[in-house]
């Protein structure tokens, strides 16, 4: 059985988008400074797709902790109708050749990095050379090597560092944590998740580029089913198999298509997640030694849906969750609170991705997964 050890994956040597000349700069001061008394977090967005108009934006206007400061895009015709709709000064506006004169902006504190996959880990690093602390949208990057370089530069620059996992801000998740920290359902030993969309359209959209997205739904949705199971029973996995189907090959050319996964975790749980862009699911569920609960929906924008077997409806206010996540972010950075979804949580994800890879590759091989105590949130 291959081993993806603790002993071999933190002595991974930095490569590629600068190697050690990135991490070997002079560290910038924490962002906040001298600005320790802001009772706002301004942040910049970094890319102006679709999450970026449609979700992160106008959550900005809503959040208590952080607010939107400024913008990054290499389409200069976006430049004026975003400063125009939020209200954004020329001097916080930047493209992707000045990006680094943004460590002379003291309006902008943070940088949320909302680029296709293969551009996070430069960006990231980028922004911690700039002294800004960095949200990372997911996944965190295309290789385990890349998010360590993303680590180490903002441990160097002395920023945070936390990853764009709404879902861990959202209370659905955070009551799936309770029960099965709090054992109201017993011992757990057996979970599923599925997180999975039909894709169709433009067939040139980056997701299906693999030079850009590093991987298919895997890399996508895939994520969401892995923390799912990860958070389902509160345990990193010990070991994963995995088989990957295709059955529109003329459209997903370069990318996987549906991937099935199982993993074994200390306890003795096992676990099942599925994950495509051509087929449409939404679940978790999980069962205890007392019980079942289960949220279907589980992890698209929401509001999601609970039910238990005790007879419980779960029922929660809906907010933006992405409006959550990044009030969250601005806590840890503004009042030291815990960060929920840090970037160690983004490599481990990577680290099974990989190993997911691996065993398709070695025709369903079972990979052993050995983490260090860094990695020891089950969630």
């Amino acid at each position: 059985m291959n081993k993806i050890s603790r002993r071999n994956f933190n002595s991974i040597t930095v490569k590629g988008i600068g190697g050690a000349a990135i991490l070997s700069a002079t560290p910038f001061a924490c962002a906040l400074g001298a600005n320790q008394d802001k009772k706002s977090l301004g942040i910049a967005l970094v890319g102006l797709g679709s999450y970026s108009t449609y979700q992160l934006a106008p959550a900005l206007q809503d959040t208590q902790h952080c607010h939107l400061a400024g913008i990054v895009t290499g389409t200069p015709e976006k430049e004026k109708i975003w400063a125009d709709k939020y209200n954004i000064s020329s001097k916080n506006i930047y493209n992707y050749k000045n990006f680094d004169e943004i460590s002379n902006n003291p309006d902008i504190d943070a940088i949320y990095v909302v680029l296709p996959n293969s551009m996070h880990a430069e960006f990231c690093i980028r922004a911690a050379k700039a002294g800004k602390h960095v949200i990372c949208e997911k996944p965190m990057a295309v290789s385990v090597e890349e998010c360590d370089a993303i680590i180490n530069a903002c441990k160097e620059a002395g920023v945070k560092l936390g990853m764009g996992y709404r879902l861990q801000s959202e209370p659905y998740t955070q009551q799936v944590k309770r029960f099965v920290k709090e054992k109201t359902f017993g011992d757990i030993n057996f979970v599923s998740a599925d997180a999975a969309y039909r894709s169709g359209g433009n067939p040139d959209q980056w997701r299906l580029n693999k030079a850009l997205s590093g991987g298919g739904a895997l890399m996508n949705m895939g994520v969401y089913a892995i923390q799912s199971a990860i958070y389902g029973t509160g345990e990193n996995p010990i070991s994963v198999s995995a088989q990957e189907f295709s059955t529109r090959p003329e459209y997903f050319k370069e990318t996987d298509e549906t991937i099935t996964a199982q993993f074994e975790f200390p306890s003795g749980a096992i676990g099942n997640i599925s994950t495509s862009h051509n087929f449409n699911a939404n679940a978790m569920y999980v069962s205890g030694t007392s019980g079942w609960f289960r949220l279907n929906p589980a992890n698209n924008y929401g509001p999601l849906s609970g039910e238990t077997s005790k007879g419980d409806v779960l029922k929660f206010p809906h907010e933006s969750q992405q409006k959550l996540q990044m009030d969250d972010f601005a806590k840890h950075v503004l009042f030291d609170e815990p960060n929920i979804a840090p970037g160690e949580m983004g490599k481990r994800d990577m680290m099974i991705v990989e190993a997911i890879y691996e065993s398709i590759a070695k025709g369903g091989q079972k990979i052993a997964l050995d983490f260090e105590p860094e990695f020891g949130f089950g969630g």
